[in-house]
């Protein structure tokens, strides 16, 4: 075995993949942002005397251009609008039409489809998609959101495994060969890999995660009703009480002229005695979820939300009616007009670390902030005999909580988006927004999927005829088109792509693996990679798919060139392997599912763990036996 010199160059490249993978684990800063600030350090080291091999300046940026990238972008929009047309809402409605309400039938139906549609989008966008879906089926069949999420979630991650655009890993991988193949001889390129190459592989990971949950899922998935879907055709205050545990009633009062509450501020008010207006009316104007700077006049009248007895009690003291029933905001809040309804931050949402007062959440959206719900735990202005009252407006906002607001529909509409949230209340009256877009959604949908199928076609260019068709037939619009976008992948990837090259160009990947080499010496192949497997299994469940993916297949490739392996095989067993992450919710899908299923980390262990080891199994043995 030749040994492999470690150069100057060498030893600063693996300080920069040390210095990436701290940021990725701290996530001092985000992960975007950590790949930027990797990219263009990269970039400034370059020009030092001797390092001018880190990256070609003039291809530093290269990557936002690149196939990858422009195929996620692609995949994006096309998957906003198959949205936009309703589609998902028919797919609903034939999941309930043959699975009824078996948990063992509506199970492989929801996951199996999911599957599907995952292995030509992006798992994450996947799971946003059916997460209304599911949530409705859940409210329609009585059976609880926590066991049909994570079966769904699951086979999201898995579908992404089925073909070469369902993940950021797979999109990436042809991208990350050619890279290799420009410092190979032509007598030793390495052969690209077709859409359904991985196939095989995908399908048999579907099948078997889909077997997992139908034969164990009684002892495995938990049964908790979180989630629930809109209060249509009941009050607020049952809603509340029932899902949340919030005692509220919704109260109409009258604010006489001369009231010591004139003059003050809705928010002060509201903070004050702990509870909520959520409707004002003032010389024959009425507001919904008014601005919380809203200052008080009278007379007026105001519709409150809060225990009625602590309502009476404030009422009493000020010199305030209270009134036996709604009155003049009986049809604002009528159950066709408005109600109770449950939004989830998205991972990456821009809204992460910023309060609801820093975001002005009512007038912004439209509509009042009621709860938040984080694990197991529900923060709220209404006192419970469980937790005390906080102030909302000072709650700085996580990834995956569940935001509990009372909305009028039109704005839970517009709210749907917003790529910041997830509306995971479906059951809620609203037009499709689209529906007679949807002939041309499919067509083009269509079109995209039989160019990457029967032509020669650069898959981005393919997967763009389809994203334009939309926007050109107006199933979106250009704007929308931009916030389907998510944006945060897309320079996540960009810049990583730099420090990849550099792995591989300044002989770094060559280095590591013949050190790893040495310390496997004797080993057979199959056992490199599944070593190869674990390795990246690994790094997927402490820093992102594509991070990992861009760390290990240059590595993966010249460890099978050295010990006589097949680098094309290492390098796909890199791609896939750094889908299985479900031993703890650091995934975007799981993350995204964690707080409406009402999951708990110890949930994640428990099921993912077992996951974890049959995909290893699975994928690994499907490789020996197709590839």
């Amino acid at each position: 075995m030749e040994a492999v010199t470690l150069t100057t160059e060498m030893m600063v490249v693996l300080g920069i993949l040390g210095f990436t993978m701290f940021l990725f684990v701290s996530e001092i800063v985000r992960v975007d942002l950590a790949a930027v600030i990797v990219m263009v350090l990269i970039g400034l080291l370059s020009y030092l005397p001797g390092l001018g091999n880190l990256a070609d300046i003039s291809q530093l940026f290269a990557g936002f251009g690149s196939n990858a990238v422009i195929s996620i972008i692609a995949v994006m929009i096309i998957g906003a609008g198959l949205d936009r047309t309703g589609i998902m809402n028919k797919v609903a409605a034939v999941i309930l039409r043959f699975g009824g309400t078996s948990e063992k039938r509506i199970i492989p139906i929801i996951s199996s489809t999911v599957g599907v549609i995952s292995s030509f989008m992006q798992n994450v966008g996947a799971a946003a998609l059916f997460l209304p879906v599911v949530s409705r089926i859940s409210a329609r069949t009585g059976l609880p959101l926590s066991r049909l999420l994570m079966p769904m979630g699951f086979t999201a991650i898995l579908g992404g495994t089925m073909t070469m655009v369902g993940s950021s890993p797979m999109i990436l991988l042809n991208d990350l060969i050619a890279g290799a193949n420009a410092d190979l001889p032509d007598d030793e390129q390495i052969g690209m890999f077709g859409l359904f190459a991985p196939a095989p592989i995908g399908i048999a990971l579907i099948v078997s995660g889909i077997l997992y949950f139908v034969l164990f899922g009684n002892w495995l998935l938990p049964a908790r009703s979180k989630g629930d879907d809109a209060t249509t055709g009941q009050s607020t205050a049952d809603y509340l009480k029932g899902t949340y545990g919030l005692k509220a009633d919704l109260v109409e009062v009258v604010v006489p002229e001369g009231n010591i509450l004139v003059g003050h501020k809705i928010d002060d008010i509201m903070n004050a005695h702990h509870l909520y207006i959520i409707g004002t009316s003032y010389a024959g104007q009425k507001v919904v979820n008014p601005r919380v700077s809203t200052t008080i006049l009278a007379p007026c009248r105001l519709a409150i939300l809060g225990r009625r007895k602590v309502i009476m009690e404030i009422c009493d003291i000020y010199g305030i009616e209270v009134l036996p029933e709604l009155d003049e905001f009986t049809d604002d809040f009528a159950p066709t007009r408005a109600g109770v309804a449950e939004i989830v931050v998205k991972p990456g949402s821009s809204v992460i670390g910023k309060t609801p007062t820093e975001l002005r959440f009512r007038q912004s959206f439209g509509m009042s902030l009621l709860a938040i719900h984080r694990g197991e735990e529900t923060m709220s202005h209404v006192e419970t005999s469980d937790h005390p009252a906080v102030v909302l407006g000072t709650q700085p906002l996580q990834a995956g909580d569940t935001l509990v607001v009372h909305t009028p529909w039109d704005m839970l509409s517009l709210m749907k988006q917003n790529r910041d949230f997830v509306v995971i209340t479906s059951d809620f009256p609203e037009e499709e927004l689209r529906p007679r877009k949807m002939g041309w959604a499919l067509m083009f949908f269509a079109i995209a999927l039989s160019l990457i199928l029967f032509t020669d076609l650069r898959l981005s260019l393919a997967l763009l005829v389809g994203a334009a068709g939309m926007i050109v037939t107006r199933v979106l619009s250009m704007d929308e088109a931009y916030r389907a976008v998510g944006w945060n992948t897309v320079f996540l990837l960009a810049s990583l792509i730099p420090l990849g090259m550099a792995v591989q160009h300044t002989g770094t990947a060559d280095w590591i693996a013949h050190q790893v080499l040495l310390l496997l010496q004797g080993w057979p192949i199959w056992a490199l990679q599944v070593g190869i497997a674990v390795l990246a299994t690994g790094f997927t469940l402490v820093m992102s798919n594509v991070g990992a993916t861009v760390l290990l297949v240059p590595l993966a490739i010249s460890i099978a060139r050295e010990a006589g392996g097949d680098p094309a095989l290492f390098a796909l067993t890199v791609a896939v392997s750094t889908s299985n992450s479900f031993l703890i919710p650091t995934h975007q899908v799981n993350a995204l599912l964690m707080a409406p299923a009402g999951y708990r980390v110890a949930d994640f262990l428990r099921a993912g763990g077992i996951m974890t080891i049959l995909f290893v199994i699975v994928s690994q043995g499907v490789m020996a036996l197709f590839y």
